[in-house]
């Protein structure tokens, strides 16, 4: 037997099925037939089939090509920078550009390529607090591993091999510069200590939560020995811990009834600061739907990490507190001043009664993240907006002065080595300012920053890291019984002749597609060799009719034009355009059904166009109305086609039934089923439409309102009486599903069925219930998606590649649905009016007032 795709043909006469092909390695792709052969793709050569002499001959193709795309050549541009980081003392700035370590000057300089190597990947680089070393991951080995570069050349690279997860990323130096902290892909925190040549695991999370990488680190202390970090916990809570470096211990520093996140060490190390969170619970429950509308906050909060150090919110000792700062102040400048450094004083921990020792920062409660303490006293931190997405706010808290500052706008930042700079990025650009203040000088301009790629060796090093990848994030450590390193070598064999980066991302699908298993595929392709301009179309939202030598406006579709996603333009305030007038004109041109009309709207979408419309085709009494055309008319038609729905169920069920659509599991389900579920929920019955459902999270906030049970009803003294809970229907309950539905929306109907909620009606569901949460780049921006998250209940590991079939299958055939009917949903109607009619829901007849009288 062979697993490989053949060919084979039928005889509708006798029903018979006949092979022809014999080929047990590699599929058969792109089969095309002509007059009287059949040419189709087989491992990467073409064959024809003569169905005459049911013989297959490979064709020998010999073409004389530049081959341009494997030319080595230069990139340039910000879209290459993959990650940053400042140098002490913020003269230049390392980033990772395109798979090299470059570093290029803040004011005056070029950029300096410290790596150089085309066809490796090398990222995420970190400035040693003393600039003499640069660290930086590096897949050169074939295996990603830590390098540490001397800036001063005089010894070659130092490489250290890792034996985490597979990928690693944030790097921290020590502030002695003898340690870096880093984490994997496995949710697990390291320290390499470069003395000792040792690399330790220092703890990992209980549960994954998505993103390519998770940041566990906080802070190092100031005398190196400390590490501050947070764990994911079993509840999906973040709970913070201290580790020390030479005990090889941690320490909890909080409960675990509270998010915390950004453990920062003071300078002076006297104070642990740190945000929680005690809302979080519903929002850190990431994968549950009914978390969709769900906000949380956190709080500023500090801990004193000696028993002996009073709070600096403590009022009766505020003088004595300053004066003791201002006394240390006043040693260190002494000791700068003899040019001495001052001795780093270990840090000691008392944790008995820590959490005693715990308060809060008079800030109020927000949206916060980022920590940051360079220097003793002072403290930074990002603000937030809760519902105006864009660039956070930088404010500064000074414990001396009990003042908190706004310092500027950013999306991220990094204070230099030596608390003196502000590395800070900001929509997409890089910009260094003197900490605290606004910027003085333009962005980083990084024009001049130019690396040379040689696409055959990046095409091997794309090709292994892929395969990585699957090895590293996939869910299954057994990749489906699948022998992951034969199948390496299996396709590897194409890598000679990949000529184009296409042709590689074929290849790779290939190679995945052993694994047998959905969600599988690129959410990116890499850079193109060459690239287009997409021009945008305008669109009126309407259907037209040839009419008269002319396109007349046969359907308007009524948009909300309060809501920028579903204007309709021909509805706007002040068009006067209506069902049944002709187009005359577009812009001034003439416009006959000879011409495809969509010509005339060529880059117009969001423009103002003049439009010459006419109730006659001649053009009589013709008058020109400017309208304002929309890039799709997506939501526009699927808004008609869902009310159209609506209509037709309350219609046929003379107003007794609901009629609600979720496209998905995730924010938009969630909005249409709060819009249409609630404003019905004083039908008798619900048909649930689910068809078409692109998934998303787990569709717990469907279901549990559709189950919720009738608890009571409620007498005012006017108006009807209310049922408890009020937003529910405690009638029958069908939902539509069909093969374009799934991943959640697999899971929903499966929860559908598991609970009784009631009918499943229409065909099998996809069957694709494993989950994609991140996963790295490779060197030419390419992304795999390896499923790190699979479906399994009591029976194993199901529904993926089964989907949930329904109880009651109905077809829809294409000749009904173009005649404008909806078998499918004709069935629910009469299942759910069927039931109805033999179950239906009881309603609690209010009782007489109570008489409380004893006359």
């Amino acid at each position: 037997m062979t697993n490989s795709i053949n060919l084979y043909s039928y005889a509708p006469g006798s029903n018979s099925v006949e092979k022809h092909t014999d080929f047990d390695d590699f599929p058969i792709l792109n089969l095309s037939a002509g007059k009287d052969k059949i040419i189709f793709e087989q491992a990467g050569y073409l064959h024809t089939f003569d169905p005459a002499s049911n013989e297959t001959k490979q064709i020998q193709v010999g073409i004389a090509a530049d081959l341009l795309e494997l030319r080595p050549r230069f990139v340039q541009g910000d879209k290459y920078v993959r990650s940053a980081s400042i140098s002490p003392s913020a003269a230049r700035v390392v980033i990772d550009f395109r798979g090299e370590i470059i570093t290029v000057p803040v004011d005056k300089g070029d950029p300096m390529n410290i790596t150089n190597t085309p066809g490796v990947h090398e990222q995420y680089p970190a400035w040693s607090p003393d600039g003499k070393t640069i660290a930086y991951f590096s897949d050169e080995s074939g295996e990603y591993a830590l390098h540490l570069y001397d800036q001063n050349e005089k010894s070659s690279t130092k490489k250290i091999k890792l034996d985490g997860a597979g990928f690693y990323t944030n790097l921290h130096w020590s502030p002695d510069n003898t340690k870096l902290a880093f984490v994997d892909n496995g949710r697990s925190l390291y320290v390499y200590n470069t003395t000792k040549g040792k690399v330790s695991k220092i703890s990992s999370d209980v549960l994954y939560t998505p993103g390519i990488f998770r940041e566990l680190f906080g802070d190092w202390s100031h005398d190196s020995n400390w590490i501050a970090y947070t764990l994911i916990t079993s509840t999906n809570f973040e709970q913070a811990f201290l580790y020390s470096i030479s005990e090889n211990k941690s320490y909890s520093v909080t409960d675990g009834f509270s998010n915390v996140t950004s453990p920062e060490f003071d300078a002076s190390g006297k104070y642990l600061y740190m945000l929680a969170s005690t809302d979080a619970g519903p929002v850190v429950n990431w994968f549950d739907q009914s978390n969709q509308d769900m906000e949380m906050s956190n709080s500023i909060y500090m801990v004193t990490l000696q028993k002996d150090v009073m709070s600096p919110f403590f009022k009766e000792n505020d003088v004595e507190v300053i004066q003791q700062t201002e006394e240390e102040l006043e040693k260190k400048k002494k000791a700068e001043e003899d040019n001495k450094e001052p001795a780093i004083k270990p840090l000691k921990i008392d944790f008995e009664k820590l959490s005693y020792r715990m308060v809060d920062i008079p800030v109020s409660r927000g949206m916060y993240e980022h920590l940051e303490s360079p220097k003793e006293g002072q403290l930074y931190y990002i603000s937030n907006s809760a519902h105006s997405p864009g660039p956070g706010m930088l404010r500064k808290y000074d414990l001396l002065e009990k003042k908190d500052t706004l310092i500027m706008s950013l999306d991220n930042y990094e204070i230099s080595a030596n608390g003196e700079k502000l590395f800070y990025m900001k929509e997409g650009k890089m910009g260094v300012t003197t900490l605290d203040q606004s910027p003085s000088q333009p962005m980083l301009d990084l024009s001049s920053v130019r690396v040379k790629i040689d696409p055959k060796a990046e095409f091997q090093n794309i090709f292994n890291e892929a395969w990585r990848v699957n090895r590293d994030y996939f869910y299954d450590p057994e990749m489906h019984g699948v022998n992951w390193e034969a199948m390496k070598e299996k396709y590897a064999q194409f890598l000679p002749d990949v000529t184009t980066r296409n042709d590689l991302y074929d290849v790779m699908e290939w190679m995945f597609s052993e694994l047998g298993v959905g969600h599988h595929r690129f959410s990116s392709r890499g850079d193109q060799f060459e690239t287009s301009e997409s021009i945008k179309g305008g669109l009126l939202g309407a259907d037209y009719a040839v009419e008269n030598n002319r396109y007349r406006i046969k359907k308007i579709y009524g948009g909300l034009n309060w809501n920028p996603n579903m204007r309709s333009p021909l509805t706007e305030p002040g068009v006067n355009i209506n069902e049944g007038d002709y187009i005359i004109k577009v812009n001034g041109q003439d416009v006959t059904s000879k011409d495809n009309l969509f010509k005339y709207f060529e880059n117009t979408a969001e423009t103002i166009v003049n439009l010459t419309v006419s109730s006659s085709a001649n053009g009589n009494n013709s008058h020109v109305e400017k309208v304002n055309p929309v890039t799709s008319e997506r939501d526009l038609r699927n808004r008609d086609w869902i009310e159209g729905n609506i209509a037709k169920v309350n219609k046929a069920t003379n107003g007794k039934i609901a009629y609600v659509y979720v496209p998905n599991t995730a924010d938009a389900g969630h909005e249409y089923f709060k819009r249409y579920f609630f404003p019905q929920a004083n039908k008798q019955g619900v048909i649930v439409d689910e068809r078409f459902n692109g998934g998303g999270q787990l569709a717990d906030y469907y279901i549990d309102i559709l189950r919720k049970p009738q608890q009571a009803y409620w007498n005012f003294r006017y108006g009807e009486d209310l049922k408890s809970p009020s937003a529910s229907i405690q009638g029958p309950k069908v939902m539509l599903i069909d093969e374009t539905a799934g991943s959640g929306g697999d899971y929903l109907p499966w929860m559908f069925r598991k609970f009784e909620v009631g009918t499943l009606i229409g065909k099998r569901t996809w069957g694709g219930l494993v989950g994609v949460l991140g996963y790295p780049e490779f060197i030419d921006g390419g992304i795999v998606t390896a499923p790190n998250v699979a479906f399994y209940n009591e029976d194993g590991f199901r529904i993926e590649n089964e989907g949930v079939a329904p109880d009651i299958e109905v077809e829809q055939l294409p000749k009904e649905v173009i005649n404008g009917k909806d078998p499918q949903l004709e069935k629910a109607i009469e299942v759910v009016m069927q039931q109805l009619k033999d179950n239906p829901p009881k309603k609690i007849e209010r009782p007489p007032y109570p008489i409380k009288t004893r006359n």
